[in-house]
């Protein structure tokens, strides 16, 4: 079931990497790998918002700074893979292939979902973090 959920903020958190990479390339004119960062780590944001109050909402913070590591840890293990991952995968698509910048986007996205759900399952949201006791 948590799969499911993931996936249902993930396929959000496209939708509002897709509006701003769409925005950043088309109406800020901005080439294509920076808008691919700046759209990644919005969907990134978005989604740990959704993970933490929804996907995980089982596994609650004890308090506002474990709120914030789970952010950090979050930002770093996600996040890095999922910019990694966007640009490697942007950099042949696009720039190798001369694939449209949306449909390459989208596959990048995809590869980048299981690694994303582990780390978030095992590292961000881990179950010993929510027994801990709060500062």
């Amino acid at each position: 079931m948590r799969f499911l959920k993931f996936n249902f903020v993930g396929g959000i958190g496209v939708v509002v990497q897709l509006a701003a990479l769409t925005l950043l390339r088309s109406g800020f004119h901005f080439d294509y790998l920076p808008a691919t960062v700046l759209a990644v780590e919005t969907a990134v944001i978005h989604n740990f918002l959704w993970h933490e109050r929804f996907t995980w909402r089982d596994r609650p913070s004890a308090h506002a700074k474990e709120s914030l590591r789970r952010f950090l840890r979050f930002n770093t293990t996600n996040g890095a893979v999922s910019i990694v991952g966007n640009l490697v995968i942007m950099r042949a698509l696009v720039g190798g292939l001369q694939m449209n910048y949306l449909a390459a986007n989208l596959i990048a996205v995809a590869v980048c979902s299981v690694a994303n759900f582990l780390l978030s399952d095992r590292v961000v949201f881990s179950p010993a973090d929510a027994s801990l006791p709060s500062e």
